[in-house]
C-alpha cells in the first residue's frame, strides 16, 4: 500500500464501554454506552442514539420482508463522556496514576476512567 491508501486513524477521547452523553443533533441530551468504536471515521455507536428503520427484502422465496430498527453513526465531537456517579457530563483529561500509568480523568469530577 502507497501513504495516501492507509486507512487513518484519529485519536479520539472516547472507547468502547464508556457512557457518554449527545451533546449535538436530533438525540441532544441522551445517554447512553457507546457500543462500538469508529477510529477511521472518528465516529461512535451510541446504545439508544441515532435510531433508523431498515426495511429489509425477502431473501428467499415465501419469506417474508422485515423491518429492522438500529443504531447508526454519529461524531465524536458531537458525544461527551458522563459520570453515572453525579449524572454530569465532562470533558477529558489525561493524567498519571501512582504507578506511572498514564489514565483518562474527567475534569469536572476528578474520577477516573480507566482502570
Amino acid at each position: 500500500m502507497t501513504k495516501k491508501q492507509q486507512p487513518k486513524f484519529h485519536k479520539m477521547h472516547v472507547k468502547t464501554g464508556d457512557t457518554v452523553q449527545v451533546i449535538a443533533g436530533k438525540d441532544k441530551g441522551k445517554v447512553g454506552e457507546v457500543i462500538k468504536a469508529l477510529p477511521q471515521d472518528s465516529q461512535v455507536i451510541v446504545k439508544g442514539v441515532n435510531i433508523k428503520t431498515k426495511h429489509v427484502k425477502p431473501q428467499q422465496e415465501g419469506e417474508s420482508g422485515q423491518i429492522i430498527t438500529r443504531e447508526y453513526p454519529i461524531h465524536s465531537s458531537n458525544v461527551m463522556l458522563y459520570s453515572t456517579k453525579q449524572n454530569v457530563a465532562s470533558r477529558v483529561c489525561y493524567t498519571f496514576t501512582a504507578e506511572g500509568k498514564k489514565v483518562r480523568m474527567l475534569k469536572k469530577t476528578g474520577e477516573i476512567l480507566d482502570k
